[in-house]
């Protein structure tokens, strides 16, 4: 028995599909925001070194890059009601996803910071700026221009990533793609159709943010 491919079937859910993707960048975009604030914040920490916040977040980084992030949304979503804590599927995979790449942001954002010379800063206070202004103007432009590169790579897994909202309910790319098989059987139709559409998103995520590292930052990121 030979197996024929037949995409017709597939084109009249390609509506539904990009809908479902429209989800999948809606995780991916809104957790990398609150995962940027969050990285932000704890990397200065950490670059201050501050012993007890230093310490803490520490702890919080080994903890959420040691632990399957699977599990990190399982225990909110499934774990916190114990607790009278609720989440609707989509809160607890963005939080879950937003908590998991803080983590790793944070990292990437701490190298960044060890990055910025002592002769620009230390031009900065010449110049009268304050700590805020300095890291207005001299730390974050600099950190995001050698960081971009990584900042791109993290958001693309994170698009990637957002597969896993299927299995607790949410209806983004893969979700609806399980939906539509369970209804026509074309798993290969609809699963590499699936896997051409990740690719467009992630292809053109790549170039904009390259174009954005290089018209703000400039950083230098290749484009393709």
């Amino acid at each position: 028995m030979h197996y024929v491919l037949h995409y017709g079937q597939i084109a009249p859910y390609l509506p539904y599909l990009i809908g479902g993707m429209a989800i999948s960048l809606a995780l991916s975009v809104l957790s990398f925001i609150g995962g940027m604030v969050l990285g932000l914040f704890f990397a200065v920490i950490r670059n201050e070194g501050h012993p007890i916040l230093s310490r803490l977040v520490r702890i919080y980084v080994a903890f959420f890059t040691n632990t399957p992030q699977l599990v990190q949304i399982y225990v909110i979503y499934f774990g916190l009601p114990d607790f009278g804590i609720l989440f609707s599927p989509f809160a607890a995979v963005l939080i879950g996803m937003t908590l998991n790449a803080a983590a790793y942001l944070t990292e990437i954002l701490r190298a960044g910071l060890g990055t910025v010379h002592a002769q620009e800063l230390d031009a900065a206070e010449t110049l009268g700026m304050n700590r805020l202004q300095t890291l207005r103007h001299v730390t974050l432009p600099h950190l995001f221009r050698v960081a971009m590169p990584a900042l791109t790579n993290q958001y693309i897994l994170m698009t990637l990533g957002t597969s896993m909202a299927s299995i607790f309910g949410v209806e983004e790319l893969t979700g609806r793609a399980f939906n539509i098989n369970s209804t026509t059987f074309r798993s290969i139709e609809i699963f590499t159709t699936v896997a051409v559409l990740y690719v467009v998103v992630t292809f053109i995520a790549t170039i904009l943010l390259a174009l954005v590292g290089r018209w703000a930052f400039r950083a230098r990121v290749p484009v393709l």
